[in-house]
């Protein structure tokens, strides 16, 4: 099976149902597909061809499904950007890969312009919607207005590469996670495995397509079900466009849901039509949770997953949520059990499976897993081992199958369900003049999950202000990889080899938790 097989049946069985909706405006099965066809058919007659990357740096809107369906369809490889990356790491990105085109919306034409001139490989510029400002950018709607709306003559097999997903690597630098059409469609099944979807559903989507939302695209489309866009997450947008679209289906990180409870008028708006609020990226304050339940009812189910293997590994389904007592407060620190495709183990240091309740890294197997990481053998090679991939997370099993995160095998922030690694954050520091030491963790934070916080020395005769290191990280940063707090020590704890102990800086924060991430 296929990704570009399971856009053709969704086509097929419900082509007048409504697919997509965005600000008002609403597109049927049959138009999303025609229109994906269009643009297939465009970027090919470009000279585009299958296997080559395109890049993709898009705001959510209507056309977002029948784009990311036109690459699928055409068997070019799409490498969506992280709009909130900053120029540099969208340089490497479009670089490491190689992309030959890049498909924008003109919210951002000018981090494009500024990016072409380093981009020598890049033979196409494809502006989404509105008038192309330069010469040298094509638009979008006038080559898809001059196409075939027919499926493009592209052979499609399980093995053609689908997508190139980004993700922070264990050393704060962006790895690629390769998956294939075969994966891609596994990722689909995977997720219908683990939610209840049918069709007439909605499900609405607030965060960036580009990011793990995306993934829920292909599993509403097959069901039958619609693809509500926002363009962004704003709690009063949100809460009013649950009620507007009849949504059934949320996909939330725990810092949104907290922002719509702690909401002035959250009690106003009805959540009656909703009928599942998933949530994942990063763990749920169970204080929040329980506000959750009792506000909108046994509607939770969390997962847990990661780009390397998206997106359900273990899911906690909504009854599991329900109950009192210490065994129920204690499995809502978990984050279910594995789903039917998927097999997770706990290995401890020497490769070896340990007992129930043992705390080791959590190693999955799985037919939705990527194929490796994109130029990175060796980096493939430490990652999957004899077919499982090892996550870098630590937790364990309990005798029922419940899965418990505890720690990080790595030094990973996960801030707002957004991925940040401490040395990319300590680099920029180390840039400034006053600063001579510096060390970054994540701090306990009941609306981001983690807040990052630095711990810097200054250079004797140096001075500085914690906003000033705020500002000057910022300015080369994405905004959300900034420190939310710095604090000014004499020296930091380091090992009998002089490495940073950020371990011994994090602890007092994280003292009396419940759990560490």
């Amino acid at each position: 099976m296929h990704a570009r097989e399971l856009i053709q049946r969704g086509a097929k069985y419900y082509p007048n149902r409504t697919a997509v909706m965005f600000q008002g405006k609403s597109l049927t099965f049959e138009e999303v597909y025609r229109n994906s066809n269009r643009l297939a058919n465009a970027l090919l007659k470009l000279g585009l061809k299958k296997g080559d990357r395109v890049a993709s740096l898009l705001a959510n809107s209507l056309q977002s499904v029948e784009i990311d369906f036109a690459l699928l369809q055409s068997g070019l490889v799409r490498v969506p950007l992280n709009t909130r990356l900053s120029e540099e790491e969208h340089f490497h990105m479009i670089q490491e890969t190689e992309a030959r085109a890049i498909l924008f919306t003109e919210e951002f034409a000018e981090r494009v312009a500024a990016l072409r001139p380093r981009l020598p490989q890049v033979s196409f510029y494809c502006q989404m919607n509105g008038t192309p400002e330069h010469p040298w950018m094509l638009s979008a709607q006038e080559l898809v207005a001059a196409a075939d709306d027919a499926e493009p003559p592209v052979v499609i097999e399980e093995a053609d590469l689908a997508t190139i997903q980004y993700t922070s690597g264990t050393t704060g630098t962006l790895k690629a996670a390769v998956h294939t059409q075969g994966t891609w469609a596994a990722i689909c099944n995977n997720i219908l495995h683990a939610i209840w979807i049918q069709e007439g559903d909605v499900m609405l989507h607030a965060a960036p397509l580009t990011h793990a939302s995306g993934t829920l695209v292909l599993p509403h489309w097959i069901r039958g079900a619609a693809n509500a866009i926002l363009p962004g997450f704003n709690p009063s947008e949100y809460l009013a466009a649950v009620e507007q679209t009849k949504a059934t289906t949320l996909n939330l990180v725990p810092t949104m849901i907290i922002m719509l409870l702690n909401h002035p008028e959250v009690e106003r708006y009805s959540f009656a039509s909703v009928r599942n609020i998933i949530y994942g990226a990063s763990p749920m304050p169970r204080e929040a949770l329980r506000r959750g339940l009792e506000l909108w009812g046994p509607k939770f189910t969390q997962y847990y997953g990661q780009t390397e293997a998206p997106l359900i590994l273990t899911v906690l389904q909504a009854h599991e949520h329900l109950g009192e007592g210490p065994e129920v407060d204690q499995r809502l620190l978990s984050c279910g059990r594995a789903t039917p495709d998927v097999m997770i183990r706990i290995l401890d240091g020497e490769g070896k499976e340990v007992s129930p309740g043992e705390i080791g890294e959590i190693v999955v197997k799985t037919s939705q897993g990527m194929i490796g990481y994109w130029k990175a053998p060796e980096l493939t090679q430490e990652t999957i081992r004899d077919g499982w991939i090892h996550t870098r997370d630590m937790g364990y099993l309990d005798e029922q199958g419940y899965l418990y995160l505890v720690d990080r095998k790595s030094d990973m922030i996960i801030t707002g369900g957004f991925n940040v690694y401490p040395r990319e954050v300590e680099e920029v520091l180390y840039q400034h003049p006053a600063v001579m030491e510096a060390a970054v963790v994540g701090v306990p934070d009941e609306t981001w999950g983690e807040a990052i916080k630095a711990f810097v020395v200054l250079r004797s005769g140096h001075t500085a202000t914690e906003e000033e290191l705020i500002s000057f990280c910022k300015e080369r940063l994405a905004s959300y990889k900034k420190p939310k707090s710095v604090e000014f020590v004499d020296s930091l704890p380091k090992s009998p080899v002089g490495k940073v102990v950020r371990r011994l800086l994090k602890e007092p924060y994280w003292a009396g938790k419940e759990r560490r991430i």
